[in-house]
């Protein structure tokens, strides 16, 4: 077993890429939290929490599967340079609007809309686009650091905007974040590469989008672990959308304390991903797909009952070390094993499953939570899940020596 943990940052392109998303991914998590205090602050309701949280990502579910054919055809850092462009136009356009003083929870939904819009070409071109800049030899320390980064910033996003909420006020987060594009942006325009990436011959998007879906359904052990994926998705991952109700409600920690609980989710995160990219590769995928999932189910169900703040912070670190362990091994598996030309396009899937899911869990979850309680609803859904996997091993065992 090889141990190297940061061995994709001798491209100079990655560490390029490296340093603009660790800049831009701090703000965009504290844009993230912003957005719920703005929320919860305009409304007062879970519903619209889970409601921002869905439109955001609900273009994903029935676009990523184009984004990815749009991946496949063209220049990918292009794409990207595109993208990210978009995308601080749109957090501009909010931060101004909550300066103003004018901003509803409309304009909110309307912004977080137009953004999932951008991520459905964004995501599958950014994750397609790591084998470019790292080559086959360290792609699966680029895929795990590429994890890590997103999850480090998980843990500073929240806190540094939990306390400039405090003290300055949530306009602050919106204009760092709109501003934090710049350094993505410089990365991509700063990279050389030796040659420009081969064209392939291009066929009707339909057809390419078929090829995708044919090669997952002829690969089973893939079609499960993008099933295991999109339950995690549905049921799991949806709790984020109301950590400022167990903030606020149920912990009564404020808009610090829900920094801090997501900086703790992050860091049981980034401990996963850094795990992963130490050991450089995990060689019984699905048991460490499985047990990292029932592990983080596990423990997302005992936070939902937990009233202790430092409890609660302990079993967010599990929950999100289980996540990223499940979610970067299924990735890595991926990204390891699809042809070069079905990349994109296998990526866009695990994109729409990972990503375009989450919306239909948002509805669910926030509409359980405002009959039954926000503790409640996500109980429920995590033990919904631990029933789930528990099922998909009794019908595959086969899946956990792979």
């Amino acid at each position: 077993m090889k141990f190297n943990t940061f061995s994709a940052l001798r491209h100079r392109n990655f560490r390029l890429f490296f340093i603009g998303q660790s800049v831009s991914l701090i703000g965009t998590w504290m844009h993230s939290l912003a957005q719920g205090w703005l929320v919860l602050k305009l409304t007062d309701s879970a519903f619209y929490l889970s409601l921002v949280q869905a439109m955001g990502s609900l273009p994903i579910l029935f676009l990523s599967l184009i984004g990815g054919v749009v991946a496949d055809r063209v220049v990918k850092r292009n794409l990207l340079l595109v993208t990210q462009a978009l995308s601080m136009a749109l957090a501009t356009l909010l931060a101004v609007l909550v300066g103003m003083g004018a901003v509803t929870v409309w304009h909110v939904i309307v912004i977080a809309t137009i953004l999932g819009v951008v991520n459905t070409f964004d995501i599958p071109g950014r994750q397609s686009f790591i084998v470019e800049m790292v080559g086959k030899e360290d792609l699966m320390n680029g895929i795990a650091l590429n994890s890590a980064i997103f999850n480090g910033a998980r843990i500073i996003g929240p806190a540094i905007g939990g306390v400039l909420i405090a003290a300055a006020g949530i306009t602050a987060c919106f204009y760092i974040n709109a501003a934090s594009y710049a350094a993505i942006i410089a990365g991509l325009l700063m990279m050389r590469f030796e040659a420009a990436p081969p064209r392939r011959e291009t066929h009707p998007m339909m057809k390419e989008l078929k090829e995708g879906l044919a090669y997952v359904r002829h690969t089973p052990s893939l079609l499960y672990f993008i099933l295991m994926v999109s339950i995690t998705s549905l049921l799991a991952i949806p709790y984020i959308a109301l950590m400022p109700v167990f903030a606020r409600d149920v912990l009564g920690v404020g808009a610090r304390g829900l920094g801090i609980m997501m900086g703790s989710a992050g860091a049981g995160a980034l401990g996963g991903a850094l795990t992963l990219a130490t050991i450089g590769s995990v060689r019984r995928k699905g048991l460490t797909t499985f047990s990292a999932a029932f592990i983080s189910s596990a423990a997302l169900l005992l936070f939902s009952f937990s009233r202790s703040y430092p409890l609660s912070c302990a079993l967010l670190v599990v929950v999100g070390w289980g996540m990223i362990t499940q979610l970067a091994t299924v990735n890595t598996l991926i990204q390891t094993d699809v042809p070069d030309d079905l990349r994109g396009r296998v990526m866009s899937l695990y994109t729409l499953v990972f990503l375009g899911f989450i919306p239909v869990g948002n509805l669910i979850v926030g509409t359980m939570a405002h009959y039954l309680g926000t503790p409640r609803a996500v109980a429920v859904s995590a033990s919904a899940c631990l029933v789930i996997f528990t099922v998909i091993v009794g019908i595959k065992k086969d899946l956990l020596s792979y």
